[in-house]
């Protein structure tokens, strides 16, 4: 049987009070005697009611809800993000919406409208790569928007990250200094401006002072998985590569498991640096090297500019870029 949704009327009918004072003490205005707040949350608790916050958000043009579009719930990288996320917007008491958009273009339009049809009063959006139709949905419907861990090329969206072409220069460079002449650059598809731009433009800066060639045979795009990291040992190893710069830990970690699996030593014969310093570089044998990136903080700090757009507050700069390091372990010599 269908359980009966219990509406603020069937409160205060049992309260024998009026609707208003119903909403006061659900809203916790002090205006209530307190005889009469003892009587209604009484009621409340036997009847089990639950405020509809999609009524109250009609009502005061605000849910306090926060839709966040991550595109792999089950990756390292974007949990981070998420567990920073969730921890600023409980602090300002929002509630987040997260949903899943695979990182499927036509998805994150569907996922997008899904959460702005729940009249989400701001979005935190993670993808690989900004579709100019997600950007128009962001434009029609004039709700607050913020990236994190993703760049828009354009500037026209506020986002989180840091600078992801120095960083992947760092690491390149501390490959070359190691004696490296060939040097993989593993990342996600390039059409995402963080790899197709930023990450491989640090890579070709790095060669470029390392006076190394640039080897389009040395760049692979790949999703960030673990088994395509283990399908990749054999490109890899064709292409005379005897180092890597990856993207994704996930990923790095299949590299480093095929090229074990196949004989190859890590450090000693092939050298990795990984890219976001997660569980996944501490427990793999060895321990991978790592560019490390604030992943708490960036998702903190997005959810904490939204809240400033939410509110209509002054902000002198929406593009935020956070510090970043280079975390020598175990798979570089």
């Amino acid at each position: 049987m269908e359980k009966q949704t219990i509406t603020i009327y069937d409160v205060a009918r049992e309260a024998s009070v009026s609707m208003a004072t119903v909403s006061r003490v659900v809203n916790g205005n002090p205006n209530v005697k307190p005889a009469t707040r003892k009587k209604v949350l009484e009621v409340i608790e036997r009847l089990d009611y639950r405020p509809n916050a999609v009524a109250r958000g009609l009502a005061s043009k605000r849910t306090t809800t926060v839709g966040v579009i991550i595109p792999d719930v089950s990756n390292t990288y974007f949990s981070s993000l998420a567990r920073g996320i969730d921890d600023v917007a409980t602090m300002y008491k929002y509630n987040i919406i997260l949903a899943n958009s695979d990182g499927d273009d036509k998805k994150e339009v569907s996922v997008l409208n899904t959460l702005l049809a729940k009249q989400v009063d701001g979005v935190i959006f993670m993808g690989h790569h900004l579709t100019e139709e997600v950007r128009g949905e962001f434009s029609r419907s004039k709700t607050p928007v913020v990236l994190a861990g993703s760049i828009d090329p354009d500037n026209q969206v506020g986002s989180v990250n840091i600078d992801y072409l120095e960083a992947t220069k760092d690491a390149t460079k501390a490959l070359i200094d190691s004696g490296n002449e060939k040097i993989a650059f593993i990342s996600g598809a390039l059409i995402d401006p963080i790899n197709g731009i930023s990450r491989l433009t640090g890579y070709k800066q790095a060669l470029a002072t390392g006076n190394l060639t640039f080897n389009e045979g040395l760049v692979f795009e790949s999703d960030y998985s673990y088994k395509s990291g283990l399908a990749l040992y054999e490109r890899i190893v064709n292409s005379g590569a005897t180092a890597a710069v990856v993207a994704d830990d996930e990923l790095a970690v299949g590299l480093l498991n095929a090229l074990t699996d196949n004989g190859v030593k890590v450090p000693e014969d092939f050298e990795i640096i990984t890219s976001n310093n997660s569980l996944y570089t501490e427990i793999s044998r060895p321990r991978i090297t790592s560019i490390s990136q604030p992943l708490y903080d960036i998702g903190a700090v997005a959810m904490r500019l939204l809240t400033k757009l939410m509110n209509k507050e002054d902000i002198e700069d929406k593009s935020i870029i956070l510090p970043y390091g280079l975390i020598k372990k175990d798979s570089t010599r």
